[in-house]
């Protein structure tokens, strides 16, 4: 092998699968440029040397809740008499609350499920959190969110994570293609598109909505493109020796997309371990399920949930409302079963966000409109336990809305600091106190 000339020696995709994706211990005869190429994928832990400083087997996975989720019909101030008056249609009685132990807010009845996870420790709430001057507008401020920034501009505050502690991949400054650092991997965002958040200067998430359809379809249209691709991908390619050329960069480019759809399909194909609620939400969380269970070594994880946006027939204890929240704490429930099936229930820490609250007054029309602060919930056995601070006034409002108390970006810096190990300041581009967030790394 070390007679072999390593600028002319020719890779097949047959070849990076049978050598199980782990191609950081292969031989010094691969070309340097497809050595960086396989570190960028989402591979298995085993075998792959750990970058200095950086938790490897930590895990984050994201949840947004899409179109504002009711925070005060989430975690009830059911105590609260300016509670019960702002909401005679829609209200959750104190009867019918899941109270939490020592605090004075409760869950909505339909979250029953969570119940269980917060007695066991697994359950951290931060209520209250917003930022200066909120925006009503789902997309602005969702995108305020998604960057870390208030004039919702810049990249995605997980992409500059990316960018910093993972290298990303894409083209560098001078716009030829860049190589990705040795121990680096994409995160994995599952929907149509990968969110804002995600996109950094160099980091580009991988996304699909259904793995069965995370594959190249070129075929599909047009038989004719079988053949070239099949070049490309399965049969011999000879390298050229310059990873900078246009040829290099497609070969490059081809095999990552072709092995990470392989390794990617066939994680989400096993075995289930555990029962999974209906729902896109579960079945999203599933998927994640399988992947972390499958070793790959992404560290970040995104999934959406819509349907908050409740401006009519909201409901109280029943409704559209409730329905979801059922969904969304049943989900929550089977994911982390599944993770301690698995046992990696310790590594994984999952935190929920929507861009806005409610407002605190029900409408005409038995709903509720856009608002502004509004509950975080974070998961795991590395959390810190139960509802970590005051609720927000019900009756000292900003033209009818809460006042935030808590920066979204602060509770980041914990998430960042405490669990990612990274510098948040780098990351937010601003000082923000971290957080509490957890109690063990």
């Amino acid at each position: 092998m070390s007679d072999m000339n390593p600028l002319t020696m020719a890779f097949t995709r047959r070849h990076f699968l049978h050598r199980g994706l782990v191609l950081a211990s292969a031989s010094v005869a691969l070309p340097q440029f497809l050595h960086a190429s396989a570190a960028g994928l989402p591979m298995p832990l085993e075998g792959l040397t750990s970058m200095p400083g950086v938790p490897e087997d930590h895990v984050l996975v994201v949840i947004q809740l899409s179109g504002g989720n009711d925070g005060l019909n989430t975690v009830v101030p059911y105590q609260d008499a300016a509670y019960h008056r702002a909401r005679p249609g829609i209200g959750i009685n104190e009867d019918k609350v899941v109270k939490l132990e020592k605090a004075e807010v409760g869950l909505h009845p339909a979250m029953t499920p969570l119940r269980e996870m917060y007695d066991a420790g697994l359950v951290g709430i931060v209520q209250g959190v917003g930022y200066p001057n909120p925006n009503r507008s789902h997309f602005k401020s969702m995108d305020i969110w998604h960057t870390a920034d208030t004039t919702a501009t810049g990249e995605g505050w997980l992409g500059r994570y990316m960018d910093s502690e993972c290298c990303g991949q894409g083209k560098g400054e001078s716009g030829r293609p860049e190589q990705p650092a040795s121990g680096s991997m994409p995160g994995i965002a599952i929907g149509q598109a990968a969110p804002l958040a995600m996109q950094g200067v160099k980091a580009s998430p991988i996304a699909f909505e259904n793995a069965d359809l995370f594959r190249w379809t070129g075929k599909d249209y047009n038989k004719a493109l079988s053949e070239p691709y099949d070049t490309i991908t399965r049969q011999e390619v000879g390298v050229n020796s310059d990873p900078d050329t246009n040829a290099a960069f497609l070969v490059r480019t081809a095999l990552d997309a072709q092995i990470s759809s392989d390794t990617i399909r066939k994680a989400v194909a096993a075995k289930d371990r555990v029962s999974y609620p209906g729902g896109d939400l579960a079945r999203q969380l599933k998927m994640v399920a399988s992947m972390i269970a499958a070793g790959l070594r992404t560290r970040v994880y995104y999934v959406t949930m819509g349907g908050y946006d409740t401006h009519a027939g909201q409901g109280g204890e029943f409704g559209r409302h409730s329905q979801l929240l059922g969904q969304y704490a049943s989900a929550i429930r089977a994911f982390y079963q599944d993770l301690k099936v698995q046992g990696n229930d310790g590594r994984v820490l999952t935190m929920q966000f929507s861009e806005f609250g409610r407002r605190v007054g029900q409408n005409a029309s038995q709903g509720t409109d856009h608002g502004t602060a509004a509950p975080m919930f974070f998961y795991g056995p590395m959390v810190k336990r139960g509802v970590l601070n005051e609720h927000p006034s019900l009756t000292d409002l900003d033209s009818g809305d809460l006042k935030y108390t808590t920066d979204f970006r602060s509770v980041y810096s914990g998430v960042l600091e405490q669990w990612l190990a990274a510098d948040s300041k780098k990351i937010l581009e601003g000082t923000f106190k971290p957080m509490a967030i957890v109690t063990k790394a």
